[in-house]
C-alpha cells in the first residue's frame, strides 16, 4: 500500500471525476479538502472532468465554493466543452440545433458554433429539464434531412439528490429509434474527452493518474487513453463489481481519504 500511494502522489498531474470522487450530492467526501490543498501547495497540475454538460466551469467553481472548496474555473472541463471542441474540429463554423441547458449552448457560441433550427449540420443533445415532444419532433426532422446526431455523453441515468434521473443516453434514444441513426457520444467512456483534458494539463500520459468511481466510464476511458487509473470506492462501484469487467484499474482505494493517508 505504501508504494502504491507513493506512486500515485508522485505523479505530475491529476485528472479527477467529480461526483463520487470529490463529493456525493452536496457533501464533500473525506480527504478531498486536504487533497486539493496538497495539489495546490505542491504545484501539481489538475483538472476536474465531468460528463455533465449542465454547468459551466464558473458554475462548477461556485458549486464547490458553496461546499467550502476554493477551485478556480480553469480547473474544470465538461462534456459540453468537449462536444463543442469536437464539432469545431470536425467542421469549423458549423451550425447546430441544440437541446440542452444554456451551458451547452454557451460552449458552442464560445467556439463560433451558432444555433440553427432550419438546416444545421448537427443536432446536439445534453441533459436538460426543457426536454419536450416539440423539440424531439424538430430533432427527428433535422436528422432525417441530414443533420448528424451528437450526444454530449452516453449516460442513460444520472444520480441526483432526488434519486435516479434520465441522462443524455435516455433522452436521445427516441431520436435514434425514430430516425434509424445512431448518435456519436463525446463524453466518457469515449477517450476523446480524457485526451482533451490531458492536453489542457500539458502533461504526457505517463505523468498523470485519472481518478474515477465508475468502471464503465472513468476506468475504461483511462485505459484507452493509456494513463494510470485509480478507482475509488466512494461512488457507484463496489470492490465486488470490479470482477464483472474484463479490465481492471491500476489502483483501487476506498476514497481520496486513503490517498491522503499516505502523506
Amino acid at each position: 500500500m505504501e508504494q502504491t500511494l507513493k506512486n500515485i502522489l508522485g505523479k505530475s498531474g491529476f485528472i479527477c471525476d467529480m461526483d463520487g470522487v470529490i463529493y456525493r450530492g452536496s457533501k464533500v467526501l473525506p480527504g478531498v479538502p486536504e487533497f486539493i490543498n496538497w495539489m495546490m501547495a505542491n504545484d501539481k497540475k489538475f483538472i476536474f472532468l465531468t460528463n455533465s454538460p449542465e454547468r459551466t466551469p464558473q458554475e462548477l467553481s461556485m458549486k464547490l465554493a458553496r461546499m467550502g472548496l476554493q477551485v478556480s474555473p480553469d480547473h474544470f472541463y465538461t462534456s459540453a466543452m468537449a462536444t463543442a471542441e469536437f464539432l469545431n474540429s470536425q467542421a469549423p463554423g458549423c451550425t447546430a440545433y441544440v437541446i440542452g441547458e444554456p451551458s451547452l449552448t454557451k460552449a458552442m457560441y464560445d467556439l463560433g458554433i451558432y444555433m440553427n433550427d432550419v438546416n444545421p449540420e448537427y443536432v446536439v443533445l445534453g441533459e436538460t429539464r426543457t426536454y419536450c415532444f416539440e423539440k424531439i419532433e424538430k430533432a427527428i426532422e433535422l436528422v432525417n434531412k441530414g443533420a448528424k446526431l451528437i450526444g454530449a455523453n452516453p449516460d442513460h441515468i444520472g444520480v441526483t439528490e432526488k434519486g435516479v434521473m434520465p441522462a443524455t443516453g435516455s433522452l436521445i434514444a427516441p431520436i435514434e429509434i425514430a430516425t434509424g441513426k445512431k448518435a456519436y457520444f463525446v463524453g466518457k467512456p469515449n477517450p476523446l474527452m480524457l485526451r482533451q483534458g490531458l492536453g489542457l494539463l500539458g502533461c504526457h500520459s505517463s505523468e498523470i493518474v485519472f481518478i474515477g468511481d465508475r468502471m464503465d466510464t472513468d476506468i475504461i476511458a483511462g485505459i484507452e487513453s493509456n494513463v494510470d487509473t485509480l478507482l475509488v470506492l466512494s461512488g457507484v462501484t463496489t470492490r465486488e463489481d470490479v470482477d464483472n469487467f474484463p479490465y481492471r484499474p491500476k489502483y483501487i482505494l476506498n476514497g481520496i481519504c486513503d490517498l491522503m493517508a499516505g502523506m
